[in-house]
């Protein structure tokens, strides 16, 4: 395990493979047990925190980022919770950030429905089509059989958890209004998981957002 005290508020700690073995934790645990999560990183934080500025500070925060290697644990302190994202076991009430979420549908009204439910198609600056398809599962496991069976051939695929909840964001790119390969991945990611009325931009503010771009990947590689 390696420490990096990136400034005054915030330390990187990198946690190999090696060490998660050692601590009996797998990242499945740490994706689906929150007791275990807020055991795990606290435990982190008495090792590396010897002088106490974090422990004795009510506004700390986890960021985790799983990757190849094992992960990146980001600890901050003296942190603005109400503009924090992707921000794991802070000690701020549940009630807290209930409030918050209710208070971000009543500005963004449109937040918590979408038109085509989970599913729409716009197109960027140069014509290309952009399919963004949200799913929702009850089961870690559920998005983990998914991702042995869909692999994407153009897009992007990003995992959240909101309200004890795992919430799947593809972003599939084709330059074909009528591309049978997009088609055919939604149909399978449909098997999956459940279209869904929540938005990429309620997951985005409040969800936790656990892996990044590549998650159906990370997924693979890790849940083998």
């Amino acid at each position: 395990m390696e420490m990096e005290r990136i400034n005054e508020n915030t330390i990187r700690v990198l946690i190999g493979n090696d060490d998660l073995d050692k601590r009996g934790i797998t990242v499945l645990d740490l994706l689906g047990n929150h007791k275990q999560i807020e055991s795990f990183f606290y435990s982190i934080l008495e090792e590396v925190d010897k002088d106490h500025q974090f422990q004795n500070n009510d506004a700390v925060t986890f960021q985790v980022l799983p990757n190849q290697n094992g992960l990146e644990l980001f600890i901050s302190k003296d942190v603005d919770i109400s503009n924090s994202e992707m921000m794991l076991g802070s000690k701020g009430g549940e009630s807290d950030k209930r409030d918050r979420v209710s208070k971000f549908i009543d500005e963004h009204p449109d937040s918590g429905k979408s038109q085509s439910v989970g599913d729409s198609k716009t197109n960027d600056e140069f014509g290309h089509q952009k399919r963004t398809v949200i799913l929702e599962f009850d089961q870690l496991n559920d998005f983990i059989d998914l991702a042995k069976a869909l692999r994407l051939e153009n897009g992007t695929s990003d995992l959240y958890l909101y309200q004890d909840k795992y919430y799947l964001v593809l972003q599939l790119f084709s330059n074909d209004p009528v591309d049978m390969v997009v088609s055919d991945e939604v149909a399978i990611a449909n098997e999956y998981g459940r279209k869904t009325t929540v938005t990429k931009d309620l997951l985005t503010e409040y969800g936790q957002h656990l892996m990044e771009n590549s998650a159906l990947e990370l997924s693979r590689y890790y849940f083998k």
